[in-house]
């Protein structure tokens, strides 16, 4: 199961909000949380607010009940350009020099792990263990199975 939340216009540039976003991607919903709340740049503040929002999705997706954060991650985060804002600034000999107000949308999608193996082909992978192990091990029980019979 996965769920969304996305934050529009957000006043900074994008490339200062990937400079936080970057940190978050393929993180647990907990250290993301943490990462967020202790990073000193302004952007992190809005990046929790839209992770918070993510994970009341995902929580709120769920009939059976409360899925538990230590449960998801962050599958996807990523920022993108919004309009930017064109102002003219008076320079020196009458001329202006143009200001750029940029802005952002951001967008963070969480996961929990059931979803991940689901789509693998139902069970969760096992980390050092190959597609041809996997195979060969399969046979090796379906042969033991057989000549116990």
């Amino acid at each position: 199961m996965e769920a969304r939340a996305i934050n529009r216009y957000i006043g900074s540039s994008p490339r200062k909000m990937r400079l936080v976003i970057d940190l978050i991607r393929g993180k647990s919903v907990d250290d993301a949380l943490h990462i967020l709340h202790f990073s000193p740049k302004h952007a992190s503040k809005v990046a929790e607010k839209v992770l918070r929002s993510a994970v009341s999705n995902l929580q709120g997706k769920d009939e059976a009940g409360r899925i538990d954060a230590s449960h998801m991650f962050v599958k996807e985060a990523y920022v993108n350009p919004a309009v930017t804002l064109k102002r003219i600034n008076p320079a020196p000999m009458g001329r202006a020099y143009r200001i750029r107000k940029r802005a952002n949308h951001v967008t963070i999608v969480v996961a929990t792990h059931e979803v991940v193996a689901a789509k693998r082909g139902g069970t969760p992978a096992v980390p050092g263990r190959s597609k041809e192990k996997k195979q060969a091990a399969s046979a090796a029980k379906k042969r033991t199975a057989a000549e116990t019979r």
